[in-house]
C-alpha cells in the first residue's frame, strides 16, 4: 500500500531513473557519510537491519556485511532504483539482503522484527513523518537503534554557495527558502519532536561532514548537479535563457571547488540517533 502518491510518482519518474542511472556519482556524493551512520547503528554480526529509503541499496549492502549472521532489508518507494540494487546485491554477492517496495508510513513491517533502522537522506520526503517513523518504531525491537541522516539548512555550507550563486536566475534556489522536501528535517528542533511523537527517546542530532564529489571538473559537475531532481525542478519554472544563464552560474561556482579529477565539496548533515 502506497499513501504517500506524490513522492511515489517522482521516485517512480524522472527522480528515480536519475538517481539509478546515476547510482556510481550520486553514491560519490553521499558515500562519504557511510561510516558515521553504520558506526552510530552499533550493527552487530546478528543484528537484522531495515534501511529506510534505501535507494539503490549501497547502505544496505555495507549493512548486511556488517551483520554476516544476520540480515538486511531495504525498503524504497522507487522501482527503478529497487532493480538497481537488487542486480548491485547480485553482483557483489551479497546474500544477507533483500529489497522491498513500500512507504514506510503504512508499510506491514512485522512487529519487533529489526534490531536497527537507518537511512542515508531517505526519511525526508514523509508525507505524515510522526506516522512513518511511529511505524518505524514498531518495526524495531524495544530498545532498538534508530540512526539516519537528513540534510542540514544550506547557509554557510559549500552547496549553499554554490546555490546562492544561481539565485538571481533561479529564486527557489536561494538557500534556506525551502522547509519541506530534503530540508523538512533540517531543524534539531522539528527532528526531536517528530521522533518524540512517534515513541522514541534519547534523541540526538548531531553536525557531521564528509566530502562529496560532485563531478570530473565544473563542467561535468554543472551538468550532473543541474539534473538533480531539486535543481531540475526550479530550472524548468524560468525561461529557457534563464535555465541556461542558471547554469552557466552554477559552473562558474564550482570551478572554486576543482580539484585535479575531482569538484569536491564538503557536505554537511545532521546525524540523527534515537531509541524505540
Amino acid at each position: 500500500m502506497i499513501v504517500n502518491s506524490a513522492q511515489a510518482a517522482a521516485w517512480n519518474g524522472y527522480e528515480g531513473e536519475h538517481w539509478a542511472a546515476n547510482r556510481d556519482r550520486y553514491d560519490a556524493v553521499n558515500s562519504g557519510f557511510n561510516d558515521a551512520l553504520l558506526n552510530a547503528a552499533a550493527i552487530g554480526e546478528r543484528d537484522h537491519v531495515l534501511d529506510v529509503g534505501c535507494g539503490n541499496g549501497q547502505v544496505t549492502r555495507l549493512a548486511a556485511r556488517r551483520a554476516p549472521l544476520g540480515h538486511a532489508t531495504g525498503l524504497d518507494l522507487s522501482e527503478p532504483m529497487l532493480r538497481t540494487a537488487r542486480l548491485s546485491a547480485m553482483r557483489e554477492e551479497v546474500g544477507n539482503v533483500t529489497f522491498e517496495r513500500g512507504d514506510a508510513q503504512v508499510h506491514p513491517f512485522p512487529d519487533a522484527a529489526f534490531d536497527a533502522a537507518i537511512s542515508r537522506f531517505g526519511v525526508m520526503f514523509f508525507a505524515d513523518p510522526v506516522a512513518a517513523f511511529a511505524n518505524v518504531r514498531r518495526a524495531l525491537r524495544p530498545g532498538g537503534r534508530l540512526a539516519f541522516l537528513s540534510m542540514q539548512r544550506l547557509q554557510g555550507s559549500d552547496l549553499g554557495e554554490v546555490f546562492a550563486a544561481i539565485a538571481e536566475h533561479a529564486p527557489a534556489l536561494r538557500p534556506g527558502s525551502e522547509d519541506a522536501g530534503p530540508l523538512s528535517l533540517a531543524d534539531p528542533e522539528r527532528v526531536r519532536g517528530v521522533l518524540g511523537g512517534a515513541g522514541f527517546r534519547d534523541v540526538e542530532c548531531t553536525h557531521t561532514e564528509a566530502p562529496q564529489i560532485w563531478g570530473r571538473d565544473a563542467a561535468d559537475a554543472a551538468e550532473f548537479l543541474g539534473g538533480w531532481g531539486p535543481v531540475r525542478h526550479h530550472l524548468g519554472q524560468v525561461d529557457d535563457a534563464t535555465a541556461a544563464k542558471a547554469l552557466d552560474a552554477l559552473e562558474a561556482a564550482l570551478r572554486r571547488f576543482e580539484e585535479p579529477g575531482a569538484v569536491r565539496l564538503t557536505g554537511t548533515a545532521w546525524l540523527v540517533t534515537a531509541v524505540a
